[in-house]
């Protein structure tokens, strides 16, 4: 177990069938569960409805019957794909079109509806994260790229990586989750809240890993190639500024120091640990469900 948690009290269960007494004695839920990315949710999009939209609205009703009076709910910057040229704010009109954003927009209107004078449901759109965990992910856009460089020195720029991406360190993600756990009901009652540091360009990305990895490995070099654009190209920015004049919190980790920080803490020596499946959603999903048929169980878990 991390250091510091100690005292925590871990349930392995399921969002979808949920046990009403998990909420004995909270005060204030933080609500991650669910499928985490575009990728995972087109990956089974059923799974995706029923974890990120449905099991969402289900939550905040078994939240109002236990009298749990707040709940903050990570919801996505990728709620703003699609609509456009432009840096936006949380009063957007989005047009979500992914699996994903489209569960997640439904999750905030049902929580938003669900808002009394005895229920504050609190929305933090998140950006893409990023940084050192105990469970490396190594499917997300910088720790990708981080072990791409280490492992086979290239990194794929796709369409040239001009597209832009609202960005945040998981570290802030939280100190974001606390920050509305403190404040005052009236400053973040039934209120959405963007959460990043800042907007950057794919390619600027991969420069910033780039320079850090040929910097601490000085035999190391690292190559960008420009590659065809995928399907779907994800492209929008956004603004912290609410979240920074109504909480006074703005996200402070930056790309570069999270790429140092991660560079130091991940064996950059060991490929196999680094490609390991545990570090992506899918390969690890799909390990789980192959075990689960084998064992005899034929229910889908995702």
């Amino acid at each position: 177990m991390p250091p510091g948690l100690e005292n925590v009290e871990c349930i392995a269960g399921d969002v979808r069938r949920f046990d009403p007494r998990w909420l004995d004695g909270i005060d204030v839920v933080s609500h991650l569960a669910g499928l985490s990315n575009d990728p995972t949710a087109e990956y089974n999009t059923q799974a995706n409805w029923q974890m990120n939209a449905v099991a969402t609205e289900e939550l905040a009703r078994a939240c109002k019957r236990a009298g749990v009076a707040r709940l903050v709910f990570g919801s996505s910057a990728s709620i703003y794909d699609g609509i456009g040229a432009g840096t936006y704010d949380e009063s957007a009109d989005v047009k979500p079109r992914g699996a994903y954003s489209v569960s997640k927009k439904y999750a905030e209107e049902k929580l938003l509806e669900a808002a009394d004078s005895t229920f504050t449901p609190v929305i933090l759109r998140q950006g893409t994260v990023y940084g050192y965990s105990p469970r490396m992910r190594f499917d997300l856009v910088v720790n990708t790229f981080v072990k791409d460089a280490a492992v086979f020195g290239k990194l794929f720029l796709h369409g040239g990586g001009w597209q832009w991406r609202p960005l945040v360190d998981v570290t802030d993600v939280a100190r974001a989750h606390i920050a509305c756990y403190l404040a005052e009901r009236d400053d973040v009652h039934a209120e959405i809240f963007n959460v990043m540091q800042e907007n950057y360009q794919i390619r600027e990305l991969a420069m910033l890993v780039k320079g850090s990895l040929e910097m601490k490995l000085a035999s190391h070099r690292v190559d960008l190639q420009e590659t065809g654009l995928p399907q779907i190209v994800r492209d929008y920015r956004m603004t912290n500024a609410k979240m920074t004049s109504r909480l006074g919190f703005t996200p402070s980790v930056t790309v570069l120091e999270s790429i140092d920080d991660m560079l130091r803490k991940i064996p950059l020596g060991d490929p196999a640990q680094l490609l390991h499946p545990r570090g992506y959603n899918i390969a690890w999903m799909t390990i789980l469900e192959e075990t689960h048929a084998a064992q005899g169980d034929f229910e889908t878990i995702y």
